[in-house]
């Protein structure tokens, strides 16, 4: 049955890759979006990408009257809305506070005055901190850390509190979450804030927590999106990828359009309601195996990554997604292979121009010491 859907954030990457999918579906979908800056470009109008076939109105997700008036008619809300950046949270905590937790917040209050009939949230894979381990015993370790004597001799490896080897593992959603980031933080408190509030009105609610998301339409000048977003613009101004630590920390990236059939598929699946799920691909690569990859798909094997041995506060080492529950609630199986997803978004980033402006990001987060 064909329903009104309001996509918060939904002229941004997963945003208009979900309205798209939601069309397709038969449904309406109006976007809510304040075309940030930092995403969008300065004085940038609704992007191009973006459906003729969208509902999109201008505004800021703290502004409950525009706000009020995105939800009229609305049988559905996805969202989306956030700033995204770890390491920019950690400088701009009142920024991202604000437009993450008080955001969520004035549309949950507002869900209360107007319920929906279904809630979807954007979380993250950030809310784990370090993923899953187990000790050489087999025993499950869910607290693994890593201290910052540990960081600074370059040991870069979480061990047991023995000092020996860990082994990573898929993480579940059942992990303790260890919050190591700003942006961890208001991601947590956003999913946790919706389920609440849903449970308490009896809105069937989905957080969907995000592995490292990668395809077309993400903001290539944009020095705090995807890292796979970040190396193309890097490669595409003639400059080596930076890689932090020895490049072998493990993610598991999945494509837009697999979390976007993800997202659409809440929709209809009442089972998932009151659930925290993983979107992820189940497939693990190292950074330094993605920068490479890259680089070569794109024809620049010319320039090799540049391996800094230096690390992030707040930056993890390894973790990717158990995918149990996904298709369990969701049905979901992931369908874009990496060569497949890889191959498009290079073929899009060839047709784009981009402002490299890591080196401008990494100035504010050592002027902070935020990188050692």
């Amino acid at each position: 049955m064909s329903a009104k859907i309001l996509i918060t954030g939904g002229a941004g990457f997963i945003g208009s890759h979900l309205a798209d999918a939601l069309l397709a579906r038969g449904h309406h979908v109006r976007v809510f979006d304040n075309l940030s800056p930092q995403v969008h470009g300065k004085d940038a109008g609704v992007p191009d990408y973006l459906s003729p076939d969208v509902e999109f109105m201008r505004g800021d997700v703290r502004d409950a009257n525009a706000l009020r008036q995105a939800l009229e008619g609305v049988d559905a809300v996805y969202h989306l809305a956030a700033m995204v950046g770890v390491g920019q949270s950690m400088y701009q905590i009142d920024d991202y506070t604000a437009v993450n937790d008080l955001g969520t917040a004035t549309l949950l209050q507002l869900l209360i005055e107007r319920p929906v009939k279904r809630l979807v949230v954007a979380s993250s894979m950030s809310i784990y901190g370090e993923g899953l381990y187990e000790d050489e015993h087999g025993a499950l370790i869910s607290n693994a850390t890593r201290s910052a004597e540990q960081l600074k001799k370059g040991q870069w490896e979480p061990v047991s509190t023995d000092g020996l080897p860990l082994t990573p593992i898929a993480t579940p959603e059942s992990k303790q979450p260890e919050l190591a980031s700003i942006y961890a933080l208001g991601k947590y408190a956003q999913e946790r804030m919706c389920l609440i509030t849903g449970q308490a009105y009896g809105i069937p609610t989905t957080a969907m927590r995000f592995f490292n998301v990668y395809g077309t339409r993400q903001a290539l000048s944009n020095p705090y999106t995807g890292v796979l977003a970040i190396f193309a613009s890097r490669l595409l101004n003639g400059k080596a990828p930076r890689i932090f630590e020895d490049g072998r920390q493990r993610r598991d990236f999945v494509h837009v359009k697999d979390v976007a059939r993800a997202c659409a598929d809440a929709l209809d699946r009442p089972e998932s309601a009151g659930h925290a799920i993983n979107i992820g691909s189940g497939n693990i690569y190292t950074v330094e195996q993605i920068a490479a990859t890259l680089a070569r798909t794109m024809g620049r094997q010319d320039i090799a990554p540049e391996v800094t041995g230096e690390y992030r506060v707040g930056d993890i080492r390894h973790c990717f997604a158990d995918l149990t529950n996904a298709e369990k609630l969701l049905g979901f199986r992931p369908e874009v292979g990496f060569d497949e997803g890889l191959g498009e978004l290079v073929e899009w980033v060839a047709s784009q121009t981009a402002e490299d402006r890591v080196g401008e990001a990494d100035k504010e987060l050592r002027q902070r010491g935020l990188v050692a």
